[in-house]
């Protein structure tokens, strides 16, 4: 069975998906309310496996080539877009109510 992925686009119009609820299997405590996915959560999982990464390495992008198999520069030019994908994401939590 294949594992389920927690989207982040609505899949009828593109929209920002929020959190409504969060359930505990453990004790059955459900929490509802109105929540913002936080900035890393809106990336692409391969972005999110990517900051994991880089954050195991002591954020060494050396390290990261070496991993990855890639150039350092390919490894710099990675972690820049991911920087410019999260620029795009903050500044919505600063205009959320």
């Amino acid at each position: 069975m294949e594992k389920k992925r927690l989207p982040r686009a609505c899949p009828a119009c593109g929209g920002l998906l929020r959190v409504r609820s969060m359930y505990c299997h453990g004790c059955d405590t459900q929490i509802v309310g109105d929540y913002m996915l936080p900035p890393l959560m809106r990336l692409s999982e391969e972005d999110q496996r990517f900051v994991a990464d880089f954050v195991m390495c002591s954020g060494s992008l050396k390290e990261m080539a070496a991993r990855m198999g890639l150039s350092y520069p390919s490894v710099r030019n990675r972690l820049d877009d991911i920087i410019e994908a999260l620029r795009r994401v903050v500044p919505a939590d600063v205009q959320e109510p």
